[in-house]
């Protein structure tokens, strides 16, 4: 069975910094195939992609977190980060891990971060 873990998520305020973390297990033999990616949820908001980054690192960025966010993935420990720094209260939101290979897609519970001072 595959899950997908978040953690990291919490209150923080405008300017500060937080880090995701989010675990796959059930994929650990072929996790370096995936693609992950981080999505954010506001409340009565549609999901919006935030960063993917592919199996071999190569990482892209939503314009609006481009030079604050930093995505990365540990392969061998099946798992993958966001780093978020300048937070502004409109990153809020709960933050879902995704990972997708062709026809695979797979979603974690997500993990909420509130930026409000």
């Amino acid at each position: 069975q595959v899950q997908l873990v978040e953690s990291g998520g919490g209150l923080v305020q405008p300017g500060g910094s937080l880090r995701l973390s989010c675990t796959a297990s059930g994929i650990s033999a072929s996790f370096r195939l995936y693609a992950m990616n981080w999505y954010r949820q506001p409340v009565g908001q549609p999901r919006e992609v935030v960063a993917e980054i592919t199996g071999d690192g190569s990482p892209t960025y939503t314009d609006s977190v481009k030079g604050r966010f930093a995505i990365s993935r540990d392969n061998a420990k099946g798992t993958v980060y966001l780093q978020m720094s300048s937070l502004k209260p409109e990153d809020t939101g709960v933050y879902y891990c995704n990972a997708k290979y062709f026809t695979l897609d797979y979603w974690g519970k997500g993990t909420l971060v509130t930026v409000s001072s």
